[in-house]
């Protein structure tokens, strides 16, 4: 017998739960794995010992991921040990980065089961696809066709149609117990008929028998005609069990083409109804964000220690706080700035709401289904603000831009980040009760996840700007 070898994987990062949370997946692959909690410790950690593959973080304090990459691909006892970077950050100039560097992809954080399959196909750390068969964490779920409920979208997450995942458990149900049936049927008639003629062939040769062994003066009775009934119950059976089976098939034929009547119906209407859900996710999006920043922005002109809050931008959950669409707030923000040859500083402050989930720690939370009750959320919180260290808070694009305006206006304009102390919720959460929607909930606390630009300027600009605090008249 063949001994297969376990693989073994080593994770680099600072945050545990990111740790724990990747290790329980590659564990699910039978792959043994060591931890690091930074790329100093990982280096120390190859010096006596060699794993198949290497999953690396970027942010981390001290050496960051990027740098410990070059210190492993520069060692030519570690250089072949094949590096996938594990984080956050996403872009093609990111991945591009990290290729050039020696690493072999990014896997990002908010990782589904099916990634890390892909990823450790592309690390070798698993047979060929032929081989191994999914686990069952990962086989393809098909979720039903709800009429009470026909804003859920029919869409499951191994990428199946709702039509194609529904019709396979309408028409091979019918031609099983169709199959089922001819084949009892024919069964039991074909036992009749054998034991019938055994019967009429035990008869015959003994009464035969009889006729060859009697006496020449003794006369023979004539030998009774075999009765009709076995022959009439036969021909009754055979009418029947083609009865049955035309009526079998008239109502397979019938039930089948209602089924596909219904299905085409069911699929077109759902289709609509996803087109529909999504124009109005979209502008209730809109409209969210409008209103929390309405209720959370000052009347126009106030200032606060010499500045003032220039914008609010509410952050989806599992986004990277300082990035997206808040980067390119901070971009225009700051292009005006300079444009105007301010002085002070652009402070960024991320303010996490609390939201309404379904999942568990192991594959991770996501927004519950709007129609959930909230009584049946999974959890209660913001788990993913909590995981993210303060490196990890910000894009390289965000940090890129940050660190060129510094260098740009000498420090004259410069940016700061931080994470709320005390969370605020600018939007009152809504009342706990029976009818309250998980939609209605997370409706608010994308409101309250958000990020306050807030502008303070220099005493030099303060005394050069008419109308602000201290301003010189």
């Amino acid at each position: 017998m063949l001994l297969m070898v376990r693989k073994r994987a080593l994770v680099v990062d600072d945050s545990k739960s990111a740790r724990v949370i990747l290790s329980r997946m590659l564990e699910k692959y039978d792959i043994e794995v060591d931890m690091a909690e930074s790329a100093e410790q990982a280096i120390d950690y190859l010096k006596n010992s060699r794993p198949d593959a290497i999953f690396m973080d970027h942010l981390m304090p001290g050496m960051d991921g990027f740098e410990a990459v070059q210190a492993i691909k520069g060692n030519p006892q570690t250089a072949t040990i094949p590096i996938m970077m594990y984080t956050s950050q996403e872009g093609e100039l990111y991945v591009g980065q990290a290729r050039a560097l020696g690493a072999m992809g990014v896997l990002p954080k908010q990782v589904r089961p099916v990634d890390v399959s892909k990823v450790l196909y592309e690390l070798h750390l698993l047979p060929d696809r032929r081989d191994t068969e999914q686990p069952d964490a990962q086989r393809p779920e098909v979720m039903r066709v709800d009429i009470d409920h026909p804003v859920t979208p029919l869409t499951p997450r191994s990428g199946v149609s709702p039509l194609a995942a529904i019709v396979p458990a309408v028409t091979p149900e019918w031609g099983r117990r169709l199959e089922s049936t001819l084949k009892d049927q024919t069964a039991d008639l074909r036992r009749f008929i054998v034991a019938s003629f055994d019967s009429f062939s035990s008869r015959i040769v003994s009464d035969m028998r009889l006729v060859v062994h009697a006496p020449q003066n003794e006369v023979v009775p004539p030998l009774p005609l075999p009765p009709k009934w076995p022959w009439l119950a036969g021909m009754a059976a055979i009418g029947s069990l083609a009865v049955l089976a035309g009526a079998l098939w008239w109502l397979t034929r019938d039930d089948l083409a209602k089924s596909r009547v219904e299905l085409a119906g069911l699929a077109a209407a759902n289709a609509q109804l996803q087109r529909s859900r999504d124009d109005l996710t979209i502008t209730v999006k809109d409209l969210t964000a409008a209103i929390a920043n309405f209720q959370a922005l000052p009347a126009a002109g106030s200032s606060m220690s010499g500045g003032g809050i220039a914008r609010a931008e509410s952050v989806p959950y599992g986004e990277v706080p300082f990035d997206r669409s808040r980067l390119d707030v901070l971009r225009d923000l700051l292009s005006t700035l300079e444009a105007k040859g301010y002085k002070g500083v652009v402070k960024m402050t991320s303010m996490p709401g609390v939201f309404c989930l379904s999942g568990n720690a192991l594959d991770g939370y996501v927004p519950a289904n709007p129609n959930l009750p909230a009584s049946k959320c999974d959890l209660v919180g913001n788990p993913f603000e909590e995981s993210l260290s303060a490196q990890q808070r910000q894009s390289l694009a965000f940090a890129n831009l940050a660190s060129s305006v510094r260098q740009r206006t000498s420090g004259r304009l410069t940016v700061a980040v931080e994470n709320a102390t005390t969370p605020r919720a600018p939007v009152a959460y809504p009342a706990r009760s029976e009818s309250l929607t998980a939609g209605e909930w997370n409706r608010v606390a994308v409101a309250n996840n958000r990020v306050e630009f807030v502008t303070e300027l220099s005493t030099e600009q303060l005394a050069a700007t008419p109308g602000a605090p201290g301003a010189v008249r």
